[in-house]
């Protein structure tokens, strides 16, 4: 049952919140309330912030699964994700209380798609759609049971794992390490009986958690981001990940791109057969990007390389390279292009024109001699949704060619052009821009758009 906020409330919906406001009373008539209401009962107990309630139902959970789903997108206080993790239980129920709980996986996830369980009749048990695939003591690798969940002994079912899903965005806040503590005293406190299963991993300053990361299991990851480390931990955290479908590291710390540690990073990288999103940012990567693409898997779809210093051999390789034909997402940002010959460039932006949908190129002092070379390449970017070139030393007449060759991309919905030279008095030097100007910039720009009927392109500039 799924219940939408904006929706005007139902008779269910006021009976929940009246139920709720003798929250004393609801907690001790939970062992009796039906199963059926237990679904809208949490929904409206999590929306209205009733962390006590909460904690209770989870305790008596009688599903086999427990998913926030859409919940998460509300704006919420962490109080409540903490209180529903208080009421997981990880070790068999020591009273003889009539209804212990069924939760065998509890996931903290925000999925659009998700429903709060999943639907279990004339099902085999266990069943859940966002079980863990990896973990082998997770539920689905537990092998001879195929009996229906409502007819699942408790004892058989209390043998069970428990399974608590979550994304962990680390970024050094109190909210943040109050959370994460609370998560790894319920699997210390399970004495091995709990999975923390954790698929989208971000962390701020890796050196401050890589105790706590012990308790994390992480074959399970298959997001990483990482902000702040060295190389050499980034290389022992990805030895113990496989399936990672994306990495994202930014201000890696490396004191060679010729020494072992770089090396190793790529023999791990190379096991990422999954990948399909690989970023690095503020990663020094001059004269060795053809190492790296030698070890990335072919279908790789974006590729973020914003402040690696790249050289014009650099894009040669990247212009070569097997993943340059079937690139969804290209992002070469603040790497200087500022070379007479942009053969490499034009023929990267040829070999990628058949799939890219995105193309970010800002601050390359790209020129307008550097963007002609580019004009015939773009306009074959049928698939092309969204291209920023913003920061660059463009002239009034090459952006209106720009724009002109632009139109005919029906899919292109988003241009964040770059501010003509002619804005400034001196070029891109604070103070010194001409707002009116830039206005009228803008509205001749939009004055295209209209008579070409291409209402549905946005131009945006940045301001800076």
């Amino acid at each position: 049952m799924k219940m939408d906020r904006k929706d005007p409330a139902t008779l269910l919906d006021l009976a929940m919140q009246s139920l709720l406001s003798t929250e004393t009373v609801i907690i001790q008539s939970l062992e009796e309330i039906p199963r059926d209401l237990f679904i809208p009962l949490f929904t409206a107990a999590f929306l209205g912030g009733h962390k006590k309630t909460l904690t209770a139902m989870v305790k008596v959970w009688p599903f086999f699964c427990l998913h926030i789903g859409t919940l998460r997108g509300h704006e919420i206080h962490g109080e409540l994700l903490k209180a529903i993790v208080d009421g997981l239980q990880v070790l068999p129920a020591v009273n003889s209380a009539s209804r212990s709980s069924k939760l065998k996986i509890l996931d903290l996830r925000h999925d659009a798609d998700c429903r709060t369980t999943c639907f279990q009749t004339r099902t085999t048990f266990p069943f859940c759609l966002r079980s863990c695939s990896y973990s082998q003591i997770s539920a689905p690798k537990r092998e001879g049971q195929h009996s229906a969940v409502n007819v699942v002994p408790e004892v058989e079912l209390s043998s069970y794992p428990t399974e608590l899903l979550v994304d962990l965005s680390l970024d050094g806040t109190l909210r943040a390490r109050e959370f994460l503590s609370l998560l790894l005293s319920k699997v210390e406190e399970s004495s091995g009986s709990l999975h923390l299963c954790c698929r989208d991993l971000q962390i701020d300053k890796l050196s401050e958690y890589k105790n706590a990361l012990k308790l994390v299991d992480l074959l399970c990851i298959e997001r990483l981001a990482v902000d702040q480390a060295s190389l050499g931990d980034i290389t022992t955290l990805l030895s113990h990940m496989v399936h990672l479908d994306s990495l994202s590291l930014s201000k890696i710390t490396l004191k060679s791109l010729n020494g072992k540690t770089f090396k190793s990073f790529l023999t791990q990288l190379e096991r990422m057969k999954n990948l399909q999103e690989l970023s690095l940012s503020f990663f020094c990567l001059t004269n060795r990007l053809h190492k790296l693409l030698r070890v990335l898997p072919p279908g790789l779809d974006f590729l973020n390389l914003p402040f690696c210093e790249l050289s014009y051999r650099d894009f040669g390789f990247l212009s070569q390279c097997p993943q340059a034909t079937q690139l969804k997402l290209l992002n070469l940002s603040n790497n200087p292009i500022s070379w007479e010959d942009c053969e490499p460039f034009q023929t990267l932006m040829e070999n990628v024109s058949g799939t890219l949908e995105y193309l970010e190129i800002n601050h390359c002092l790209i020129t307008d001699s550097t963007i002609t070379s580019l004009i015939p390449a773009l306009s074959h970017c049928s698939h092309l949704r969204v291209l920023s070139f913003a920061s660059n030393p463009i002239t009034m007449s090459m952006l209106v060619r720009i724009l002109q060759n632009l139109i005919p991309l029906m899919e292109l919905k988003y241009v964040v052009y770059p501010i003509p030279v002619h804005c400034y008095e001196r070029w891109y030097f604070r103070g010194s821009l001409d707002r009116q100007k830039l206005a009228d910039v803008h509205a001749q720009l939009e004055m295209m758009l209209q008579a070409a009927q291409r209402t549905d392109m946005n131009l945006i500039t940045i301001l800076e």
